[in-house]
């Protein structure tokens, strides 16, 4: 599967963004699609995971900030964020779960000024 990420750019604080991933190839066998992040100096962290079933799960950090959600009839997972913080700056990347391999796409850089 390929993973096309886009949506990201720079907001003040308080303000949202919408970030895609558009998906193409087979997604036979994948088990959930991710949204994480890497911060400058930092590891890359799951920010918001839903799984084929629908189930989401979210990191403590944004939890009742951002929406996963998932569109299959256009091929696209989105990362609703609302009331951005400085400390949500990072580069964005999607993620697509099968089995023990991860496919990830190119990242996309949200930036959050105070």
């Amino acid at each position: 599967v390929q993973l096309q990420a886009s949506g990201g750019g720079l907001v003040q604080a308080g303000g949202s963004l919408r970030l895609s991933c558009a998906y193409s190839g087979s997604i036979f066998g994948i088990a959930a699609w991710g949204w994480y992040r890497q911060a400058p100096g930092k590891q890359r962290e799951l920010v918001a995971l839903i799984t084929t079933r629908g189930t989401t799960d979210y990191a403590d950090s944004v939890k009742g900030r951002f929406t996963i959600s998932r569109d299959a009839a256009k091929n696209t997972v989105y990362l609703q964020m609302n009331s951005l913080k400085p400390e949500d700056t990072a580069v964005y990347y999607c993620n697509a779960r099968r089995g023990l391999n991860d496919n990830w796409g190119q990242g996309t850089l949200v930036t959050v000024s105070s």
